[in-house]
């Protein structure tokens, strides 16, 4: 049986109500007392149910989302599986803001943390750009011992708590597998659209593309990689481009947003190239649908808001994280099965 708060009164000989004075510390308890409690709590090896105490106390938990501004598809639906956690935020005992940054900016970005440090939230999930003045900021908040998650796309030298995302080298590695099967030996080079080099989820990806490409599939020409910073205009111009300058492109690996404007490309190319695509959208869907695109490969947003306020809470509580609940999986949607919602899919799985 675990120790109680009872056991300690009795092995210090003090009242239940010092006891909690000490445990929350709370003043009006001598130093010599506080001693024989704290004494008390090793001896017995007590350890406080923090999470139950705070749901006793009905602790509220103030948290704070930094997300990319801008029109991208997917980001615009993480905001909204955000939204939907505030509209539970009264159960959850959640009391959740958003901040957004313009996309790709480390500065903004670590001066926007820097901005949430000095509201001592509970914790912090940020879309993070791989940047020195990013991870320092992100280390300040850890300083104050403020529990930091990146979404989506993860901070490298960091002392962040968590990664709430997909694997994204290994997201590159499935979508060339598909990009080899699908082309089966017809020759053509392979275009890359990307966002920004800058996130770590996009080079990941990136990574995990070539090197299959080149172990798997060796000869097959991969173009320099096409940065259209997740801007439908600045896609459909880069992909128009490469589609005039190299006709014989075989295929097209776009590993970040921007998929309007590469749709747009493809419309008015009328290019039959094999075209790998991330996130479920509206568009993405609906291009599936009319043979433009060949598969998708989505992360379920919803989830990652859900695991990302879970382990906050967690590390807020000095609690564990179920590590198996909190994997992010990568879905493969091809023509053929598509959910039957034109909402972007919602999984259930991750609620053990």
């Amino acid at each position: 049986m675990r120790p109680t708060v009872h056991d300690i009164a009795a092995a210090a000989g003090v009242s239940l109500a010092t006891v909690d004075r000490v445990l929350n510390l709370r003043p009006g308890v001598r130093a010599a007392t506080r001693e024989k409690v704290e004494q008390a709590i090793e001896q017995i090896g007590f350890v406080r149910d923090v999470a139950a105490a705070n749901l006793a106390k009905s602790r509220v938990y103030p948290f704070i989302f930094i997300l990319p501004s801008g029109d991208n598809s997917f980001m615009r639906g993480l905001e909204t599986e955000i939204r939907a956690a505030i509209d539970r935020s009264v159960f959850e005992r959640t009391q959740i803001s958003i901040v957004t940054v313009p996309a790709f900016d480390g500065p903004a970005l670590a001066n926007a943390l820097d901005q949430a440090r000095l509201s001592h939230p509970a914790g912090v999930a940020v879309v993070a750009v791989d940047s020195p003045e990013v991870a320092a900021a992100v280390n300040r908040l850890r300083t104050d011992n403020i529990p930091v998650v990146t979404l989506v796309s993860d901070l490298a030298g960091s002392a962040r708590d968590h990664f709430a995302g997909i694997d994204n080298a290994a997201a590159g590695r499935t979508a060339a597998g598909l990009m080899g099967r699908f082309l089966r030996g017809r020759p053509g080079p392979i275009a890359i659209l990307a966002g920004s080099m800058l996130v770590r989820d996009h080079r990941e990806r990136l990574e995990g593309f070539r090197s299959l490409i080149e172990t798997e599939f060796p000869g097959r020409m991969i173009l320099p990689v096409l940065e259209g910073h997740d801007d439908p205009v600045e896609a459909e111009r880069l992909v128009g481009q490469a589609l005039k300058s190299h006709p014989d492109i075989a295929g097209i690996y776009s590993l970040g947003a921007g998929n309007r404007g590469l749709i747009a490309a493809l419309k008015a190319h009328q290019s039959g190239a094999s075209v790998i695509a991330h996130e479920l959208t509206p568009h993405t869907r609906k291009a599936l649908k009319d043979g433009l695109i060949d598969a998708v490969l989505n992360q379920d947003a919803g989830h990652e808001v859900r695991s990302a306020i879970r382990v906050l809470k967690a590390k807020a509580d000095g609690q564990a994280v179920l590590s198996a609940q909190e994997r992010i999986r990568i879905d493969i949607f091809l023509k053929d099965n598509l959910p039957f919602d034109d909402a972007a899919p919602a999984s259930e799985g991750d609620d053990i």
